[in-house]
Parts: C-alpha cells; structure tokens; sequence
C-alpha cells in the first residue's frame, strides 16, 4: 500500500493571553497607531454588545446574539479586507459590521424587528444578516463566482459558527467554490458551541480546519482570540484569492462568553469554570496587555476610551428608540410581485390588530 497524499493543518498565533508577541509581528501590529485603531474597534463593539444585551432585557429589542468574546476574530476580519469586498455574515458579526461601515442604529433596528436595519448606509453590497444556519457560505461563493466571471479584482467573506460547519450547505459552498476557484474566504469561528452542542458531539474531526481538504482547498486554524493572528491569516488568504489562488478557510479558535442568544441560558449545559477558564484567554485583555507594554495605553486612556465609547453608544440608541415604527404592511412587502389572496387577507389581518391602515 502506498500513500497517494498527505496533508497537515497549521496553527498561527502571534499574541499569547499575556500579551507577549509570539514570532515575528506583520507589519500591521508593528504600527501603534493601526494596534490602537483596532484595540478602540474592538472595545467599542464589546460596549455596544453590553448595551445591546441591557436594551433587550428591559423590553427595547427583540432577541439578539451576543458577540462578547469573539471581538479579536470580528475585527481581524473586517481590518483584512478591502472596501470593494462583500461580506456574508451571520447573526453575531457586531464587530465586522461596525468597522466596514454599518451604524448602530442599522444594527439596533434590525434586532428591534425592522427590516431597515438591513438597508446598510456604509457596504451597500454586503449581504444582510443571516440566521438560516450555512446559507450565507452559498452567498459569499455566489458573489465570488460573479467577481471571477466579470474579472473584478474583488472578494467574498463568509463567517460560519462551528455548528454551522454540519450543514450540507457549507459543504456545498467549498466543493463549488474549490471547484471553481472562487475569489472567497470561509472564516469558521469556533467558539466551542452550537447552541447547546459541543463540538466533540458534532464531529469526529479534530479540526474543523480540515474540513477544507475534501474541497481541495487550504485550510488552517488559528488563535480567534488573537487580532494579530486572526487579521494575518485573513489578509494572506484574501491576497491568494485576488490573486486567482481560489478559496481560503481560517478555522478561528475563540469562545462564546456569553448565553448563545437573549433566549439561552448557557449555564444549563455549561461549567462556571469553564466560562471562567475562557474569559482569562479573551481577546480584548491580551491586546490591552500588549499596548501598555509597549508603553501605549494605561488606566486613564482605558476610562476615557469606554466614556467615549458610551456617549456614541447612548446616541445611537437614542436615535434608534425615536425611529418611526415601521408599518405592518412591511412584513409583505417584497414577497410576491402580485400579492396572493391568502396573504392580501393576512396584510389586512395585521392592520387590524395593529389598530392601523398599513401606514
């Protein structure tokens, strides 16, 4: 017997839970200024996420999906890629969003139940928010396949959870997009849980990095909890894309600090000590450890940067709270070109009991 081919996945980290760099930095976090950048955006989308959580419980928003924890991996990915690229997120990627251009107050009606929290201001050709669990990788590889027909030096991003690496449709997305050599990057931020489900139970790989080998493309793993490490590999596998090298998937390692959505509660299937365990290895302390050792932030700069982030955080809210509620009759609205007789009578249904005409 002899072996017709061998793979191995790599493993990238650059900033290690202390905040010492690990290998020779990229340029970009050898720049203060673009570490800075990244450490406000990363922090900004943590307080926003706070907040987010404190509106739903008092009954301002509908159920939301918490990102606290996976700030390293949201803005490694958005600092990598370009303004022209399209991303196809699912329904956690507060930061990514929020360094590519949408508001607070997009992301705030959308949660509140407003489709017009989708009609993004900032990336017009960024896909919405995603809940079906997988469909969005299908997204990314669509557009991917459109910027190589039309010969546009352009990119498509997919972010996936660990659960969502079960879904046919994910597989379905890398055999085209190997196939094809697609321009796109399919991120896998695995935070340990699909809902109540631990990776161990939902596969018998022991990355899912390697996922990407029956594709015949790369796949590597690296440390989500790392800003460094998250942004290199991302940047690296969307030059390869650019360049014609066809798809990329970066298995990024992080954990859900939080309840999966408003409507969880993780403490039924997970250990205090395991969340405790985690949150020492979270990304926004490591980075901040990093830039007071290099002599670049301090307790006075924190405070300021969180009452910074708190009044741009208050002022959003409060125009999202003085929006016009959005009629009933938006719920039908796009569905058919001609309304069908069952969902006229729904449409007049819901303006009655909305004590409105639609409007």
């Amino acid at each position: 017997m002899r072996t017709v081919i061998e793979f191995r996945v790599e493993y990238l980290q650059r900033l290690d839970p202390d905040g010492n760099a690990v290998g020779e930095l990229p340029a970009f976090a050898r720049d203060p200024d673009e570490v800075l950048r990244m450490y406000r955006a990363m922090t900004l989308a943590r307080a926003f996420d706070a907040k987010a959580v404190n509106l739903q419980r008092t009954g301002q928003l509908g159920t939301y999906a918490s990102c606290l924890g996976h700030e390293a991996t949201h803005i490694g990915i958005g600092a990598a890629m370009r303004a022209e690229d399209v991303f196809a997120p699912v329904y956690r990627e507060v930061g990514t969003q929020l360094w590519r251009g949408v508001t607070m107050r997009e992301i705030l009606l959308y949660w509140g139940g407003d489709e017009r929290g989708n009609d993004f201001s900032g990336p017009r050709a960024d896909f919405p928010w995603c809940v079906p669990i997988a469909t969005q990788t299908l997204h990314a590889a669509g557009a991917a396949m459109a910027f190589k027909i039309r010969r546009e030096p352009r990119c498509a991003v997919a972010t996936i959870g660990d659960g969502g690496t079960s879904e046919g449709a994910f597989y379905e997305a890398l055999n085209v997009a190997g196939a094809r050599a697609l321009p796109v990057v399919f991120a896998v931020v695995n935070n340990g849980w699909a809902i109540s489900v631990p990776v161990a139970a939902q596969t018998a790989a022991r990355t899912l990095a390697q996922k990407a080998i029956a594709a015949g493309i790369p796949g590597l793993q690296v440390d989500g909890n790392d800003v460094f490490a998250v942004r290199e590999a991302m940047s690296a596998a969307l030059e390869r894309a650019r360049g014609g090298g066809g798809p990329t998937l970066v298995e990024a390692l992080t954990y859900r600090l939080s309840d999966h959505t408003t409507a969880d509660d993780a403490s039924r299937y997970r250990s205090a000590r395991e969340v405790d365990d985690a949150r020492a290895l979270e990304p926004l302390l490591r980075t901040r450890r990093f830039l007071e050792k290099a002599g670049r932030w301090n307790a006075d700069r924190e405070r300021e940067l969180l009452a910074e982030c708190a009044r741009t955080i208050d002022a959003a809210v409060a125009d999202h709270l003085a929006a016009p509620r959005p009629s009933t009759d938006a719920m039908f609205d796009h569905l058919f070109a001609n309304l069908p007789e069952r969902i006229r009578e729904q449409r007049i249904a819901a303006r009655r009991h909305a004590g409105t005409d639609g409007h």
